[in-house]
């Protein structure tokens, strides 16, 4: 079964599938050491990467496993990241939520904003009872979007990633459909 890559537009963003026209602004994104330096992989170094991701994105939606959006600001049509829902597992009514925000984008609510309405589609469109969420233990920022949004902290996997020879622990945070809290009103679909 598919899955459609759904648009999705709140008061400032603009959440759309990947075209090939992202591939040098989500390489940009990737390639950044700093942005990327919480990831549970090293930066990318090879332009071929971002082609590979959005054929990926691709693939998750044609065999129904997820849906991965880029995020534009209304505003002047700015690229601000993605975010995505992977894993999506229909008998366990389970999937992941992540996100990468471009540097400049920070500080302003977007992740909170998109990550939200992303949510707001899954619990709409499928039959999820529960989204998951992991972070770099050191990576304070995403643990907040991921509360304000209404996940609660439900553990630490310690030492789960080893990026270029650095250990770090990862917060697990889970969400609840009966947890959930939509906002009305903010969130539309063309």
């Amino acid at each position: 079964m598919t899955l459609d890559t759904p648009v999705l537009h709140t008061p400032r963003l603009r959440l759309r599938p990947f075209t090939d026209a992202d591939a040098d602004l989500l390489f940009a994104l990737h390639s950044n050491t700093y942005v990327m330096r919480y990831w549970d992989s090293p930066p990318w170094t090879e332009r071929t990467r971002a082609a590979r991701f959005i054929a990926r994105c691709r693939e998750m939606a044609d065999e129904g496993s997820g849906a991965r959006v880029v995020i534009d600001r209304v505003s002047d049509g700015a690229f601000v990241g993605w975010c995505g829902l992977t894993g999506w597992n229909r008998d366990y009514r389970s999937a992941s939520l992540g996100y990468v925000l471009d540097e400049a984008m920070w500080g302003h609510g977007y992740a909170t904003e998109a990550a939200h309405a992303l949510l707001q589609w899954t619990f709409d469109v499928l039959d999820v009872n529960r989204i998951q969420a992991e972070t770099d233990t050191r990576n304070v920022a995403s643990a907040r979007v991921l509360q304000k949004i209404g996940f609660v902290r439900e553990g630490t996997l310690r030492e789960d990633c080893i990026v270029n020879g650095e250990v770090s622990d990862s917060w697990v945070f889970g969400l609840l459909r009966r947890e959930w809290q939509p906002t009305a009103g903010e969130i539309s679909a063309p």
